[in-house]
């Protein structure tokens, strides 16, 4: 049983707030109505069956959502829908295609059709459907068409299959049938990932809610119960740290398939792991940083939320500029909360912050692409990331992580830690949770309300515009510095530098601006065939350059497009510095202490 501690709390805990009433349930008879058939799921494909009212209509339009929310890509779901028919208890009905991700069917007078259609499932990823003989995972928007303009509707769904088990966190249907379950509206049937089969199930309670971790392919190399005490912790510190549990029942869906990714849901998230990620220490705690940072979406995201993410327009891209906020300071709590949680050392979080932060600085693109802008262009750059891509852009996750960190310590800086940015978090969720959502204006309001202090010029410059970010209040704050260069490497001669990447057949895949080949023209798709006199064969460009010092010239011979080409060139020193977090054996007594309280192990785990 957890206490009720916020964190960093101690000395004036709040109580949690308990798991809302039950809600009411929906009617019934109101419902559209899904059949989902696995007749032979070993070719990887599936059937589902929608009934839909047609009384008083000439025609009934459905559609399937082009993206899936938390996932901001355009991913043409439609594209595997197969032999779709439709009839009536008269017989076959016309359907046509006004839309990509539409269907229009005549009714020819009845009172209600029945929509046939088949998907292929081979997706393995957390956005898709896949399907085997031993099991099905199943996301919504991939799998349920929906009448247009009417999502408020209930939807049932009975899954029919050769299976032991089906686990959700859809509700079961008032009636009872086996294997049936109810969606108060279609929201909420898209937001409820599905698992068929035979998993592992771990059940435990924290906060007066029901929690269970279901382990699909665990076949004995997973270590369930570990895995099942630690995020039984993750989440009892995070109830803790936002002081009211939102929901009734959660379930965690990992899927041991070799993948990797998650996405956050309602009252669930849907993993993809390898099943051998408990063997190592490291792997380890990267799958437990998964789960931290898609639990801690249930509030931020789910229900505290940029005003664009709500309601959803499935057919059309949702642009938001604060995406910096929903996953980028997600990416900065999930493993402090893995530290608070005691799942995680100081050291390995320093080292956990350093890799962002060194993430940030050696990626050109940082420098032409503000942290707003990159926000809104997800649709066309986050999930589309090609061979220029670090040139010109950033992630949100990355850099949001980054300025979560020197936010954090902004705001305890100016209130002389009175003020946190756990407090502006819990703050804002109290405004803006639910129906109502945020505004980028209204969010930094509230954090300058806080603060007291106008952060405007602040936000301005990291988050409107592409200034460098200064870390400097942050280290001194916390007690902190970046490792210095070591007295010997400073004594070595420097090796020179290029900027370019090469895959295994000495192709060239990346081109930084700010490199030696790029001024010299080398272009990404080039073939490096030697240095010279010396032919590079595959896989030893590296050895060959190490014979170059800075300021030193070489002759390159590239293939583009089958012609030989000689490229001279320059080598220059790498634009390099330590971006190596570690405690500064200077600190004063007072940042150690400030720091000491910005890491402290969570209340609730203290009084274990």
């Amino acid at each position: 049983m957890i206490l009720a501690l916020l964190l960093g709390c101690a000395e004036s805990p709040a109580p949690l707030q308990p798991p809302p009433p039950p809600p009411p349930i929906a009617d019934p008879g109101e419902a559209v109505v899904h059949t989902v058939r696995f007749s032979a799921p070993q070719t990887q494909h599936f059937e589902v069956e929608v009934v839909v009212d047609a009384e008083g209509q000439d025609a009934v339009e459905l559609m399937m959502p082009v993206w899936t929310p938390g996932s901001y890509l355009v991913r043409e779901f439609a594209q595997h829908v197969i032999d779709l028919r439709a009839e009536s208890e008269a017989g076959p009905l016309v359907v046509t295609r006004p839309r990509k991700n539409r269907w229009r069917v005549e009714t020819g007078g009845a009172d209600a059709v029945r929509v046939s259609y088949r998907l292929w499932a081979q997706a393995k990823n957390v956005r898709g459907n896949f399907v085997e003989e031993r099991f099905a995972i199943l996301n919504g928007a991939p799998t349920f068409l929906t009448p247009v303009d009417d999502l408020e509707r209930p939807h049932a769904v009975t899954f029919e299959h050769p299976w032991v088990r089906v686990e959700t966190a859809l509700e079961p249907h008032p009636d009872g049938g086996e294997h049936r379950y109810l969606a108060a509206d279609y929201d909420e049937l898209v937001d409820t990932p599905v698992f068929l089969g035979d998993p592992a199930v771990y059940d435990f309670e924290a906060g007066g809610a029901e929690h269970r971790l279901v382990v699909l392919e665990e076949l004995e190399t997973w270590d369930g119960p570990r895995s099942a005490r630690d995020v039984q912790r993750i989440t009892e510190v995070q109830q803790a740290f936002w002081g009211v549990v939102p929901y009734r029942r959660y379930v965690y869906l990992n899927a041991l398939l070799e993948g990797g990714g998650g996405l956050e849901h309602l009252d669930s998230t849907l993993m993809f792991a390898s099943r051998w990620r408990t063997h190592d220490d490291d792997d380890y705690l990267g799958w437990l940083g998964l789960v931290s940072h898609e639990f801690f979406h249930t509030w931020n995201v789910k229900r505290l939320r940029p005003e664009a993410l709500g309601p959803f327009d499935y057919e059309n891209e949702v642009h938001t500029r604060d995406l910096w906020i929903a996953e980028g300071f997600t990416s900065y709590y999930d493993d402090l909360l893995l530290r608070r949680a005691d799942l995680m050392d100081e050291e390995k979080y320093l080292e956990k912050l350093s890799y962002n932060i060194d993430r940030l600085q050696k990626t050109p693109g940082r420098l032409h692409h503000p942290l707003g802008d990159t926000s809104y262009d997800a649709w066309i750059e986050g999930y589309r990331r090609d061979a220029n891509s670090p040139n010109t852009t950033i992630s949100y996750y990355t850099k949001g992580a980054v300025v979560g960190f020197l936010l954090d310590a902004e705001i305890r800086r100016r209130t002389g830690g009175r003020t946190t940015l756990d407090d502006v978090m819990r703050e804002a969720y109290r405004r803006f949770s639910g129906e109502r959502g945020y505004s980028s204006e209204a969010f930094r309001a509230l954090v300058s309300e806080l603060v007291g202090e106008d952060l405007d010029p602040w936000f301005a410059g990291a988050v409107d515009r592409t200034d460098e970010l200064d870390y400097a209040p942050a280290l001194q704050w916390f007690g902190l510095r970046f490792e210095p260069e070591s007295e010997s490497s400073e004594d070595e001669e420097p090796e020179g530098w290029l900027g370019l990447r090469l895959d295994g057949s000495n192709s060239v895949t990346e081109v930084r601006y700010d490199s030696p080949v790029f001024a010299a023209g080398l272009n990404v798709g080039d073939e490096l065939v030697g240095i010279d006199r010396w032919r590079v064969a595959g896989g030893a460009w590296e050895s060959h350059a190490a014979h170059y010092a800075p300021g030193e010239t070489a002759e390159l011979l590239v293939s583009r497009r089958g012609e030989l080409r000689r490229v001279p060139v320059t080598f220059a020193e790498e634009p390099s510095a330590s971006w190596s977090l570690e405690i500064d054996p200077k600190a004063s007594p007072a940042a150690a202490k400030r720091r000491d309280a910005w890491l402290a192990v969570s209340p609730v785990v203290a009084a274990e």
